[in-house]
């Protein structure tokens, strides 16, 4: 069986490969050394090069020719403006790639990568990367000067990983440990919640570009920035520290100045210069939770702070840099802010590259018994004694969380509330069936209570038109739309809202009785269902 024939591809050093003038034997060069080695017999190579370098390529060829007459030289022109346009190089290197057939059964490829600019060698790597050059990549270096000769050394580098399980099985391990930093260690089921941590692991490590975290209020977006930023810090991805503010604790005057800093006699009782938090936040992260509730003032700075690492402190009139990356917490609809004129288009464009909507508690049925240990290991860490539920009063309460009729209007919060209660209770360390049964009566009484009393639902759900919505109908109306928000479906909230009246009928169309109410306000059931 007769070998393979052995193909070299590689760009022309216009440096490099030139040598000196008086004797070009002198120096070593790269191009003509690949066919100098007694143990590398290269049958072909593919020299490629601009036109404005045709002398040197025959120079090169006939020089080559010389020292390896069996070697055929084949020229391959290949045109770009910039060298170090990333772009443009690595485009004409893919045309060339594609337009080229390669027969990897006949022929084994080597790409050469030691000649061409940095942009070259990595457009190189990055094509056989991919596989659009079925090549292994070969690496030459001049000789060391006591050995003598021009031929140098090289090595050759084989990028399929499949053949280096003890790399491929780190890459591995280090995603695993990634991805349970993000999720605290926490053993989530939820599917969907598990694929969004998993790209959001993919996003914090690869990139500096701002990250909009967005979900209802105790959905855990405070924490997972944390939890970035510690596996950021981790990777040595960054150098200065976490620096969180929430928007909506921001109010009047003091607002730029605690976000930008302001200078000594900017205004009464700025008694000193005052460093500000994105200056604190250089070279970190600085996570801005509610970023909604900014004022338009403070959005049109940040912008500007965000796109040019830099802004003026309040009274000043030079500017002081900032390299930071952004995470934003939001519990808003950005978008419909925008539509009113409360937020900024240019600003949510410039944050809305990477979004991530965190699903509320309702919404992980299947991590509602993962994280009741994960309460339950913290409350024995922070100093209280280790505590368990009996098996009754276990299922009880995971029974309750996972149900229709649990609200959990605040979420991780209310969770984490109600476990340390239950904790706080537990005599012996031993949570009862009678510990959670007054634990579900408080949490109903605060959730029903917080709801009716503040009319937010009807106002959230009807706009302007909930002025128009009697005291009177304005109590059960809210009540309907609390049970809508905690159900899983038009059903499921008929059932729930009708549960005594419909026991009187022989049969009973709960969700068509709803699906009338509702439309007495002009509302359709997608209208008010909480989005999954």
């Amino acid at each position: 069986m007769s070998r393979k024939k052995t193909v070299v591809v590689g760009l022309l050093g216009p440096t490099l490969d030139l040598g000196t003038k008086t004797n070009r034997w002198e120096r070593w060069r790269p191009t003509v050394s690949l066919c100098q080695h007694e143990d590398l017999l290269v049958d072909r190579l593919e020299l490629l090069y601009q036109r404005r370098y045709t002398a040197l390529a025959q120079t090169v060829t006939a020089d080559i020719q010389s020292v390896s007459p069996e070697t055929e030289v084949v020229h391959r022109l290949i045109e770009f403006e910039d060298a170090w346009d990333l772009e443009e190089v690595y485009g004409a290197l893919l045309d060339f790639a594609r337009s080229r057939v390669w027969a990897p059964d006949k022929e084994d490829y080597l790409v050469h990568i030691t000649t061409g600019t940095h942009i070259a060698q990595i457009s190189m790597f990055l094509l056989v990367e991919a596989h659009h050059i079925p090549a292994r990549l070969i690496q030459t270096a001049p000789p060391v000067r006591s050995q003598g000769g021009t031929a140098g050394s090289f090595a050759i580098i084989d990028l399929d990983l499949s053949k280096y399980d003890t790399i491929a099985a780190r890459f591995r391990r280090e995603q695993k440990e990634g991805l349970s930093l993000l999720k605290a260690g926490i053993d989530t089921r939820n599917a969907a919640f598990n694929q969004l941590i998993e790209r959001i692991e993919q996003v914090a490590i690869r990139s500096r570009d701002p990250l909009l975290l967005m979900g209802p209020t105790g959905a855990g977006k405070s924490q997972l920035a944390r939890r970035i930023f510690e596996l950021k810090k981790a990777r040595r991805q960054v150098a200065g520290p976490l620096v969180e503010v929430n928007c909506a604790t921001l109010r009047g005057d003091g607002a730029m100045s605690t976000l930008f800093g302001h200078v000594k006699g900017a205004f009464t009782g700025a008694i000193a210069d005052r460093q500000g938090l994105l200056r604190k936040a250089n070279g970190g992260i600085l996570m801005l939770d509610e970023i909604g509730e900014l004022g338009s003032d403070e959005q049109a700075m940040l912008l500007h702070a965000i796109e040019e690492k830099s802004f003026f402190p309040v009274g000043s009139d030079r500017e002081v840099q900032s390299d930071f990356q952004l995470i934003a917490g939001t519990n808003r609809d950005l978008r419909r802010d925008v539509e009113q004129g409360r937020f900024r288009e240019d600003l949510l464009a410039r944050i809305d590259l990477w979004s991530f909507k965190l699903p509320g508690l309702r919404e992980r049925p299947e991590d509602v018994a993962p994280n009741l240990e994960y309460e339950l290991d913290r409350w024995a860490q922070s100093g209280g004694e280790a505590v368990t539920f009996s098996r009754e009063a276990r299922d009880r309460f995971l029974d309750f969380a996972r149900g229709p009729g649990a609200a959990w209007a605040g979420n991780f919060r209310d969770f984490n509330a109600a476990v340390r209660r239950m904790a706080t209770l537990a005599s012996g360390g031993r949570v009862t069936r009678e510990i959670v049964d007054e634990e579900i009566v408080r949490l109903r009484d605060a959730w029903r209570s917080g709801e009716v009393s503040s009319g937010g639902l009807v106002d959230e759900i009807l706009g302007s038109r909930a002025a128009g919505v009697d005291p009177f109908d304005r109590v059960q109306l809210e009540e309907v739309l609390r049970a809508c928000r905690s159900a899983r479906s038009l059903s499921e909230a008929g059932r729930s809202l009708f549960a005594i009246s419909r026991t009187r009928k022989a049969s009973s169309n709960d969700a068509d009785r709803l699906r009338k109410y509702l439309a007495r306000y002009g509302l359709a059931w997608a209208d008010v269902a909480t989005r999954r």
